[in-house]
């Protein structure tokens, strides 16, 4: 089960729970970023990373086109939906699918689409570690020789456990791995999204009831890639909210700063709640009063750009991930640069709209090229994006219902027709 399938349980959007949050000047705080620039430690891991918000990855969603579209708004970064370490290994069929999403969508979509940043999910040490590198290669080595590398991983930690001993090089690849030109910029380790377990076997967020399990994976991932590469960490607060398991997530995260993790992406939920109820930014904050000078990114309830800035101004967080509330809504990201620069956010005119609505069609359709039926595909999927811009539609209900009802491109055209004005031709 996908994280978007646990997803469909969701609550309808609400706050999180942020005492006096409601006091905070959202504009001056993001004002304040503006002038003094975001945490310096975001652009050094990652070059072009210059605003303290992303687009997170979102199974189902956030493919190539989506993440265009939200770059060509403002968004510094963009992180794929998770992968299942096992298919990116198993080469042919499983090279092209995972049961996450379709791998083909995560591919960088050319030089437009950087930064982004890679994210894979998994069960075992060694084939986490093995994934990682084939991400960042892109698959340029044998099938085999990226399963040798699990099983090169696999001696190692063997060989630890028997003698007690670190080896900082386990798979020798710190000098042999060859990114690609197209490459992921970083490699982010989910330990967040609240899948089943399949074969008795954690993945996910369930690596919280099973801090060393978790810890033996970020540490065969750090090991596995060079220095240059930077690693990160999608977590949540805990997996429930006993003491134990609270002190499952400061093992675990206070273990991925020691290994060398550039930061951690706190989502403010347990894996339990998955997407039911608010999340805690109390919690939050309280995680990153414990561990003053580190770097922590911040995730959940984010609903619209003034959620940004109030979740930075009141939990501390270094960035903030942008999940849910930007389905349908790119704009966020120009809205948040346009407080930060001390102006009045902007909503989309309809032609804006309109706009978007089309190059999003079209960007979607190179994604599904690879696709018998590519305009047919497109027409299906893009429905649960446009619903979403429907909201901002003044005529919203009607226009989701035309949208639902859309098989191609001509009946997507005949809805921005009859509902969106084009912008005015330029002399």
């Amino acid at each position: 089960m996908s994280c978007e399938t646990a997803s469909r349980n969701a609550t309808a959007p609400e706050p999180g729970v942020a005492p006096g949050a409601e006091s905070l000047d959202v504009r001056a705080i993001a004002r304040d970023i503006g002038q003094a620039g975001p945490h310096p430690a975001l652009a050094r891991a990652i070059p072009g990373f210059d605003a303290p918000f992303f687009q997170a990855g979102l199974a189902g969603y956030s493919d190539a086109a989506m993440r265009l579209i939200a770059r060509r708004h403002g968004c510094p970064l963009c992180v794929t939906e998770a992968l299942l370490d096992r298919t990116l290994l198993s080469g042919g069929r499983g090279f092209a699918k995972a049961d996450l999403g379709e791998l083909h969508d995560n591919v960088p979509g050319g030089e437009d689409d950087h930064p982004l940043v890679g994210q894979i999910m998994g069960s075992d040490p060694g084939e986490m570690a093995a994934a990682a590198v084939k991400m960042i290669e892109q698959g340029k080595r044998k099938p085999r020789e990226y399963r040798e590398l699990v099983e090169q991983s696999d001696q190692a930690t063997e060989r630890q456990s028997d003698e007690g001993s670190v080896d900082p090089t386990p798979l020798s690849l710190r000098r042999s791995v060859a990114p690609s030109l197209q490459t992921f910029q970083a490699i982010d380790i989910n330990l967040a999204c609240p899948v089943k377990k399949v074969s008795r076997k954690a993945r996910g967020g369930h690596w919280l009831a099973e801090p060393d399990g978790a810890i033996d994976i970020l540490k065969a991932v750090r090991e596995a890639l060079p220095e240059a590469i930077p690693c990160t960490l999608k977590i949540r607060r805990s997996y429930d909210d006993t003491p134990e398991m609270a002190r499952n997530f400061m093992r675990i995260f206070d273990a991925a700063y020691d290994l060398g993790y550039a930061w951690a992406t706190v989502h403010a939920r347990t894996v339990q709640q998955k997407y039911v109820g608010p999340s805690r930014w109390d919690l939050l904050r309280d995680i990153i009063r414990e561990r003053p000078g580190r770097v922590v990114l911040g995730s959940g309830d984010i609903w619209n750009v003034y959620d940004i800035f109030r979740m930075i101004g009141y939990t501390g967080v270094a960035g903030v991930s942008v999940a849910r509330g930007c389905i349908g809504n790119p704009w966020i990201f120009r809205q948040a640069r346009d407080l930060m620069a001390g102006e009045e956010p902007r909503s989309p005119t309809i032609a804006e709209q309109r706009e978007v609505l089309e190059e999003h069609f079209q960007l979607a359709l190179r994604v599904n090229g690879h696709l018998r039926d590519p305009e047919h595909h497109t027409g299906r999927t893009m429905r649960k994006f446009a619903i979403r811009f429907a909201a901002h539609h003044p005529q919203g209900d009607e226009v989701r219902k035309r949208f639902i009802a859309v098989k191609g491109l001509e009946d997507w055209r005949t809805v921005l027709d009859a509902f969106y004005e084009p912008s005015p031709v330029r002399a």
